[in-house]
């Protein structure tokens, strides 16, 4: 008996020194970041892609003042409450003394600078499939918003939910860089596909996630619960309970304006979303649109 207890110890040590090991964060190499500054002008484009205001501006900031990424938005999930950091250039409260290095683990991995990991309420499983140079550029841009001396809040989390170690394991089911959507040899799908599953990071609302937080890739862009608890977020595939209905030039115009085809005007988050996308070129926006006229229809029915 007391042998066997010692084997069930040793087995609980053993496997406890596992998860250890296989939660640890992990970093991309650093001869992987370019040695080059970042270009400014790109790094605008991919800020507006990435919707970084929408979530790191001021609660109820407007116009100019979205660019002052003070944090301070709170997002409630079954998890716990999330609310959004200082992201502004800020040496003492933002990420002004971040490196290109730390900002890009931050952005591609999920890991702060002091080594921890950040919870999927930062949409970094997307972020994964931007390009170093472009993550780059987006630090470049970033570095020249207006600064902040918001402190930052904790986010509101309990047991266990409020041990970062264990988003390690959870990374292991759900962070990698390899597209959801089988490669199309269509360049204008490609790009939408970067722009979709990647910086513009869509699935975050539009895909639904099981009882761990997971997207649950089989229904892609099929909708789901609203995550703020009212109504439910739409299909966005090209089926006939989602946006099947709408040509490629409908789609561009409900991103550059915010009306659908029945001249119905957008509401909720979305209206932050339209305010980033109505900024990004017609070539995108039509990228954009070709993807998802692309990608498999699932009913919500």
């Amino acid at each position: 008996m007391r042998k066997a207890l010692k084997g069930v110890v040793l087995l609980g040590i053993v496997a406890g020194g596992m998860g250890w090991f296989i939660s640890a964060p992990s970093y991309l190499p650093a001869t992987s970041i370019p040695t080059q500054s970042g270009d400014i002008a790109n790094g605008e484009h991919v800020y507006y892609q990435s919707g970084c205001a929408s979530c790191h501006a001021a609660p109820d900031a407007k116009g100019e003042t979205k660019n002052v990424l003070s944090g301070g938005q709170h997002f409630r999930t079954d998890f716990g409450t999330f609310i959004a950091p200082n992201i502004s250039p800020s040496n003492i409260h933002g990420i002004g003394d971040w490196t290109v290095y730390e900002f890009i683990n931050a952005l591609k991995k999920g890991v702060s600078p002091k080594g921890q990991h950040y919870y999927p309420a930062f949409p970094f499983t997307s972020y994964a499939r931007m390009t170093t140079t472009d993550a780059v550029d987006l630090y470049a841009y970033m570095q020249t918003l207006p600064k902040s001396e918001e402190p930052n809040q904790p986010h509101q989390t309990s047991f266990p939910f409020n041990i970062r170690r264990g988003l390690g394991l959870w990374k292991q089911l759900y962070l990698n860089d390899t597209p959801v959507i089988a490669a199309s040899n269509d360049p204008q799908i490609q790009r939408g596909q970067y722009l979709v599953e990647g910086a513009g990071h869509c699935s975050e609302c539009h895909t639904p996630r099981n009882m761990i937080g997971g997207l649950q890739t089989d229904y892609w862009l099929a909708g789901g619960p609203n995550p703020d608890g009212d109504g439910k977020i739409p299909n966005i595939t090209p089926h006939d309970t989602g946006i099947g209905s709408w040509s490629e030039g409908e789609i561009v115009n409900y991103l550059k304006t915010g009306f659908t085809p029945d001249f119905d005007s957008v509401g909720g988050s979305m209206v932050a979303v339209i305010d980033n996308t109505s900024r990004l070129s017609d070539q995108d926006l039509s990228a954009i649109a070709k993807y998802l006229k692309s990608i498999p229809a699932i009913t919500t029915e």
